[in-house]
């Protein structure tokens, strides 16, 4: 058995060692490239609603359409007071509900407190009215909502002190919203 005692001795080739870092950094590159793409679709899975579709029907009712999300609710971005917010939708909720901390964020006023029933339990919650509340091309306005720090999300119950001034229809995977002239 013959060594090569000359190529041991050497240090590494400076050509092997750049191609080496080429070769980590692309697939670092394709790492952080998936897990973007991976990110988009759990958000749009969560959320498709991100953009709504709105149009103005024949009867000049604002229509606001909602697909249902992977879980089967309905997601949706919208507006309050003009900050961008993300509603799930709740016919069970009485109120608007808003977790303590995005109210704050919002700038939204704490008023008298109140007990609230819900599915964990009797809460303290404080009362508040959102000047504007949007989505899609639908605009309500003085809307009363709750407050509520036992709420630990990021996500907006969108009650019926909202959805009762709309019409709204499911057919198959989507929810109309309507709001008539």
């Amino acid at each position: 058995m013959v060594e090569d005692t000359e190529t041991e001795a050497r240090p590494g080739r400076p050509g092997r060692r750049a191609g080496r870092f080429m070769l980590y950094g692309a697939w670092a590159m394709v790492l952080l490239m998936l897990s973007s793409i991976f990110g988009l679709w759990e958000g749009n899975r969560l959320n498709p609603n991100t953009s709504p579709e709105s149009r103005v029907a024949a009867d000049g009712a604002r229509e606001v359409v909602l697909e249902r999300n992977a879980k089967g609710h309905y997601v949706t971005s919208g507006y309050i007071n003009g900050h961008p917010v993300t509603f799930l939708l709740d016919t069970g909720a009485t109120d608007v509900s808003i977790p303590a901390a995005l109210a704050t964020t919002l700038g939204l006023d704490r008023g008298m407190a109140m007990a609230a029933q819900t599915a964990n339990g009797v809460i303290r919650v404080y009362d508040t009215r959102l000047d504007e509340l949007s989505i899609g091309n639908i605009r309500l306005f003085g809307v009363r909502a709750s407050i509520n720090p036992a709420y630990r999300n990021d996500e907006i119950l969108l009650g019926m002190s909202a959805l009762k001034q709309l019409d709204f229809a499911q057919r198959g995977r989507e929810l109309v919203l309507r709001q008539l002239p």
